[in-house]
């Protein structure tokens, strides 16, 4: 799982931020029970002078250190029972003035065994939740709330199968894949006319990937490629280098309209780029279009298209535009 730096910054700073606030909230806890018992203050400051002298006495040279290092166990039992007797006194728990960490597993560091701790993690899949959302509405677009009741239950005359089984089958290989996501789960190629569910169920794909903690990217074709030109050409533009990194480094790369944008040479070789490299790096990408894949070839070049087609798991959409469905019915399904 590889967070762009830009999603784990803010998921840094938010850490951070919490981690200061409860410390703030515990120096102001101390500050309050020491106006009311100054004597604390005074234990406090002696308990954190014993670790360094008890590794004093134990180094130091004549006596017998180890009887050294027993009195000042002792003098630390004292006070720290003479601590819990004061804060009983002003019926507050035991560790009022202790630090407790938020995370047991990490002490509130972000990192355990060398790998991100959960807690940190769990930032960071809100925060790519925050940015999924400026392009998808993840709020409505989820596998619960897709309904089969906008697909017809008549046979298509090409195909022979209704539009309906065929997204049953779709959505079923697409819910499967959200939720076994890992290495080398592969790569999906959604083709079909607009208003069909490509974009729903790309974003139901991306909220369920995303919140199992991997990292997503999904964009326009048209703009990602304007990112990687920007990249190219070195316009100045900010962060471009950046967002190229994010799109060939993330675990699931979805791009959304693929075959709007105006063809060029410089567009063949950048989606290219991008499916090559995710290929030899075994990332996962779904590509959604409306060419079908024999125009694909056409539009960018046999050898993109053979990459596709020979990687890419596909999935046609037909039957009507649902967009126009709701708009003719009132939002009620016709079938």
């Amino acid at each position: 799982m590889a967070y762009d730096e830009e999603i784990l910054r803010r998921a840094r700073q938010r850490f951070d931020a919490a981690r200061q606030e409860r410390r703030a909230t515990l120096e102001s806890r101390r500050e309050n029970a020491y106006r009311r018992q100054p004597r604390l203050r005074e234990i406090d400051a002696e308990l954190r002078k014993t670790s360094a002298r008890t590794l004093s006495a134990a180094l130091r040279q004549g006596g017998d250190p180890v009887r050294a290092v027993r009195e000042l166990q002792k003098n630390n039992l004292d006070l720290q029972a003479e601590k819990k007797s004061l804060l009983a006194q002003l019926r507050l728990p035991i560790d009022y003035l202790t630090e407790q960490p938020a995370c047991p597993l990490c002490q509130d560091s972000g990192y355990t065994d060398g790998h991100m701790c959960r807690c940190l993690r769990k930032l960071c899949a809100q925060e790519q939740q925050k940015e999924l959302s400026k392009m998808l509405d993840l709020g409505n677009q989820s596998f619960e709330s897709f309904s089969l009741r906008w697909y017809s239950d008549r046979a298509d005359r090409k195909t022979g199968v209704s539009p309906r089984k065929n997204m049953e089958a779709i959505y079923a290989s697409c819910l499967d894949y959200a939720r076994k996501f890992g290495p080398d789960s592969g790569n999906l190629l959604f083709v079909g006319s607009t208003g069909l569910g490509k974009t729903f169920l790309s974003a139901a794909i991306a909220r369920e990937v995303s919140s199992a903690g991997f990292s997503v990217v999904y964009d326009s074709a048209a703009h990602i490629f304007e990112r990687f030109e920007a990249e190219k050409f070195d316009r100045g533009e900010e962060n471009a280098g950046q967002d190229v990194s994010r799109v060939l480094r993330c675990d699931l790369l979805i791009l959304d309209d693929l075959g709007t944008e105006m063809s060029s040479p410089f567009i063949k070789s950048a989606l290219y780029r991008i499916v090559n490299t995710r290929l030899m790096e075994r990332r996962s990408t779904i590509l959604s279009t409306n060419l079908e894949p024999k125009k694909l070839s056409k539009y960018y070049s046999p050898q993109i298209a053979s990459r596709i087609e020979g990687e890419y798991q596909i999935f046609p959409f037909f039957g009507d535009d649902i967009r126009q469905l709701r708009k003719e019915n009132d939002g009620e399904p016709p079938f």
